[in-house]
């Protein structure tokens, strides 16, 4: 491909990209593979220049652009080679016009900006959507951080959590034999700081309330040597059928609990009251995550917002019955928002009688209300709010 060819090629995926962010479609990455599964004369250079391309254009443009051609015509602006292909031909975009729009260059959609914890500095906005690394958990049930660090050996240790290490962002670990084998998962420190926040042990009960494809539960399961009972429940049927093959590949075993909507509280009926452990790792916002999915910040949506933190209320209700006294609830939310976080848990205890929070994470991220802010800026992690309650 000519480099003409390859920046045509990152406007047509991009398009792609924008139809699916309005209509809450596949994410980018799925648009950027199948667009070249049908397109086998790309070599793997022009698919890495493409996929540059089209993220580029992503993580620099805050608001949703019109289509692909402003997104990209935004990067030409700040780029004279990208520039330089808007020269017409048989494979290349036509000639840029005086006037045509144009992205803007923004961090974030401006509507959002009251909407972010106080804690985070202006400097720290570049962050939210800087390539983030790829971390690794190691399964310490069936071996040890050191040894894998020694199968990986471009890998570091992460900082905070102990059982994670830390690949550059352009690593693979899919077709490596520890993932294969079960050894290592794919999840962000962030992620396994949530899991240890829950301070698991042998013998507990524990319940993952929104365990989705269950990485959290495949960590609180590692951490207590597969010794606690674990029961993760979801409502989408797709998402929790992954769990099985990945427990199976861990060692772990992890019962599953299918939730109909909205009947949920029905499915639960039998675990109120006995729960050592309930997890809330809420559906939100995900803007903790934009540095991995950046154009999640063109789906979300006022709109959106207020339906996700009403659901975040409506789960936490559904989760306080479950808690046996003296037992223990953490919230987490992968979001920057207030709304999602400090705000959420605030609400909650003023529903609610008879508990108290406590430090989830002492000494790391920030504290935030009722809980604990962890930001890529601060912490390298995904931006994540999480609380431990604590019922009387």
């Amino acid at each position: 491909m000519t480099p003409a060819a390859r920046v045509q090629a990152a406007i047509d995926i991009l398009d792609q990209v924008i139809a699916s962010a309005r209509d809450d479609g596949p994410p980018a990455d799925s648009i950027v593979s199948a667009y070249f599964r049908t397109r086998r004369y790309a070599g793997s250079k022009d698919r890495r220049a493409v996929r540059e391309l089209v993220f580029r254009a992503v993580r620099r443009a805050g608001e949703l652009p019109p289509n692909g051609r402003s997104a990209m015509i935004g990067v030409a602006d700040d780029d004279p080679e990208v520039a330089a292909a808007f020269a017409g031909g048989a494979h290349g975009p036509p000639p840029i016009e005086d006037g045509e729009p144009r992205a803007p260059a923004a961090l974030i959609p401006r509507w959002i900006e009251p909407e972010l914890s106080p804690l985070l500095g202006a400097g720290e906005l570049p962050l939210l959507v800087t390539r983030a690394s790829l971390d690794l958990r190691v399964n310490v049930a069936r071996t040890s951080r050191d040894e894998m660090l020694t199968a990986f050996p471009d890998s570091a240790p992460t900082s905070l959590s102990p059982w994670g290490i830390r690949l550059a962002a352009d690593s693979r670990a899919d077709q490596h034999p520890a993932f294969a084998e079960g050894l290592v998962e794919v999840q962000d420190e962030g992620s396994q700081l949530i899991a240890l926040a829950c301070r698991p042990a042998r013998g507990m009960r524990i319940v993952d309330l929104c365990a989705g494809a269950g990485g959290k539960a495949l960590a609180l399961a590692a951490a207590t040597n597969n010794a606690a009972e674990m029961v993760a429940c979801d409502t989408n049927r797709q998402r929790l059928s992954r769990l099985g093959p990945r427990a199976a590949k861990a060692g772990a075993t992890i019962a599953v609990r299918l939730l109909d909507l909205p009947r949920e509280a029905e499915g639960l009926a039998d675990l109120e009251g006995t729960a050592d452990l309930v997890l809330v790792d809420a559906p939100c916002s995900g803007s903790g995550t934009w540095r991995r999915s950046p154009e999640g910040r063109w789906r979300l949506t006022p709109e959106r917002l207020a339906r996700v933190a009403a659901l975040q209320a409506r789960v936490l209700d559904h989760a306080a019955p479950l808690v046996k006294p003296g037992g223990a609830l953490v919230y987490a939310v992968c979001s920057l928002l207030s709304r999602e976080g400090a705000d959420q848990i605030g609400a909650f205890l003023g529903r609610h009688s008879g508990w108290s929070a406590q430090d989830p994470l002492d000494g790391m991220g920030r504290i935030e209300g009722p809980g604990r802010l962890l930001t890529p800026g601060h912490d390298s992690t995904d931006g994540f709010f999480v609380a431990r309650l604590v019922r009387s």
